[in-house]
């Protein structure tokens, strides 16, 4: 294997050797939270903004705004932004279209979301309240597609299909500044000859005797770089974020002068990009489909005070119901004196009245 997992380090190390914050917001899920949590990040950028949006699966009957940026979806309602959801698409497992029963539209088509979080399933639906208009399908569809094709630029790859004739197989919008031969792996006793090709998003790193024994490292998933003694002598040392394996990978340079060189232009780049993170996911709105800068509405915090209750927690609202394609059967319920449809295991009547 390329590298070994990291082992713990003082909280002083890690924040000094902290360059770029924490991205979150492509990978987690979220429900109500506080409207600055839904400002954009370094690096994100808004899409589109879809008024008249329903969250049909938590907020029937509800209107709101979805938004669309590069990293997630943020759907807040109309009435309070303080009701808000922001799912990130590294989240996403799958985008389709069914209908559904809207309270506002009835029968309607709607936008399927389903999802896992933390070993969770989510389904989240949104229907469009605006007739015959597509844009809230093609749109994030569209989005998704493109986040998926793309994942070289935020993800750490071991052994990809990303060197051919000793050349990089190029990313849209990456440019090469070095490609330095004489670079050592130490992930093996006795190490293994390869090349570094240092580039404006990512540095990889691959075999000259085996070009599909490599390494790619986004800059969005390096988390410290340092030159340290090793068994080898001096060694650069690239440690990997917690959430891409927490790896630490160790490289030598032949000879040992350029060292410094390599570990300066790389440090200078993750720097650079640190200040303007590359995502990688592009897509333009179609003039036609409307002026989505025109449409946009602002959120802004309730003037109000939030006292807590004993409501049911959000993200159980978003729980799916199933895979069924037909309803349960129904079965005589003594309370109420009536058959219903068999309820879900674990669920009651007292749950079922709280959701309403």
């Amino acid at each position: 294997r390329l590298g070994s997992r990291a082992s713990p380090r003082s909280a002083e190390m890690a924040e000094a050797d902290k360059q770029l914050e924490e991205v979150w917001q492509d990978r987690e899920i979220k429900f109500d939270q506080p409207p600055q949590q839904l400002k954009l990040r370094r690096g994100e950028f808004q899409i589109d903004s879809i008024n008249s949006v329903e969250d049909t699966k938590g907020n029937n009957g509800e209107r709101g705004i979805l938004i669309v940026t590069n990293l997630r979806l943020m759907w807040t309602s109309a009435k309070s932004s303080r009701t808000n959801l922001s799912i990130g698409f590294n989240s996403v497992s799958s985008i389709n279209t069914r209908t559904v029963n809207s309270k506002i539209r009835g029968n309607s088509q709607a936008l399927y979301v389903m999802t896992r979080f933390n070993s969770t399933r989510f389904e989240f639906i949104f229907t469009s309240l605006v007739k015959n208009s597509p844009r809230l399908f093609i749109t994030v569809q569209a989005v998704f597609k493109s986040y998926e094709t793309t994942k070289l630029y935020r993800d750490l790859k071991l052994r990809g299909a990303i060197i051919r004739d000793k050349e990089l197989v190029m990313l849209p919008n990456e440019q090469v500044y070095e490609k330095i031969n004489g670079i050592w792996n130490l992930s093996s006793d006795q190490g293994n000859l390869g090349t570094f090709i240092i580039t404006n998003v990512r540095t990889v790193w691959f075999a000259v005797l085996a070009e599909n024994f490599n390494v790619s490292i986004p800059y969005l998933q390096m988390k410290s770089i340092n030159v340290r003694n090793s068994k080898f002598g001096q060694a650069l040392v690239i440690e990997t974020t917690a959430s891409s394996g927490g790896y630490i990978l160790g490289f030598r340079a032949d000879p040992v002068e350029h060292l410094e060189e390599v570990y300066t232009q790389i440090n200078n780049l993750w720097k650079i990009f640190s200040v303007t993170p590359i995502f990688g996911v592009e897509y333009t709105i179609d003039e036609k489909s409307g002026d989505a800068k025109e449409n946009f509405v602002p959120r802004v915090e309730d003037d109000v005070t939030i006292m807590e209750g004993t409501d049911i927690e959000p993200c159980l609202l978003y729980q799916p119901d199933g895979e069924k394609e037909i309803d349960r059967e129904p079965v005589y319920n003594a309370e109420l004196g009536l058959a219903m449809e068999r309820m879900r295991e674990g669920t009651t009547l007292q749950t079922l009245w709280s959701i309403v």
